[in-house]
């Protein structure tokens, strides 16, 4: 088990005790039963894309487009990536894992993470009708060269 499993055990265990003092651990065994069943299709999916990454002979791909010495091609494509990534950190981080552990440089897998985080296409929509054309507009030039830059710095100093 690890520290993470361990933690989060924990946690579940003292909202158990919580939950049930209150009388509704049934209430949030269910609630959690529910986002099982709307997130395992993702999961399954995103589980099975990142085995074959790992499985495949992609070294080579991964490390020409996204490696250590893709330079800032490699920074400006990880940048467009992380932008299209679909799904919560529990679907990209284990992809982005998958893709350093592939062959990916350290720069470019930091700004997958930033770029997703950051930058996600699919928060664009939940954004506007919330905050306007404007504040997106403002929010997205501000902070499109941040992931290229925090990318650029990793790889020049970890790199």
């Amino acid at each position: 088990m690890t520290e993470a499993n361990l933690i989060l055990g924990v946690v579940a265990a003292i909202l158990l005790v919580y939950a049930a003092r209150r009388g509704k651990a049934g209430e949030g065994v269910r609630i959690g039963a529910l986002l099982l069943r709307r997130t395992a299709a993702v999961l399954l999916v995103a589980f099975a894309i990142i085995g074959y990454v790992n499985v495949m002979e992609t070294g080579g791909l991964i490390q020409r487009w996204i490696g250590p010495d893709s330079g800032w091609s490699g920074l400006l494509l990880a940048a467009l990536a992380g932008m299209l990534l679909p799904g919560g950190p529990y679907v990209v981080f284990p992809l982005i894992a998958a893709l350093y552990l592939g062959g990916a440089g350290i720069g470019p897998a930091v700004v997958l993470v930033t770029s997703w985080a950051m930058l996600a296409l699919i928060s664009v929509a939940f954004e506007l009708p919330l905050m306007g054309w404007r504040f997106t507009l403002i929010r997205w030039g501000v902070g499109l060269p941040v992931p290229i830059l925090v990318g650029a710095v990793a790889q020049a100093v970890w790199g």
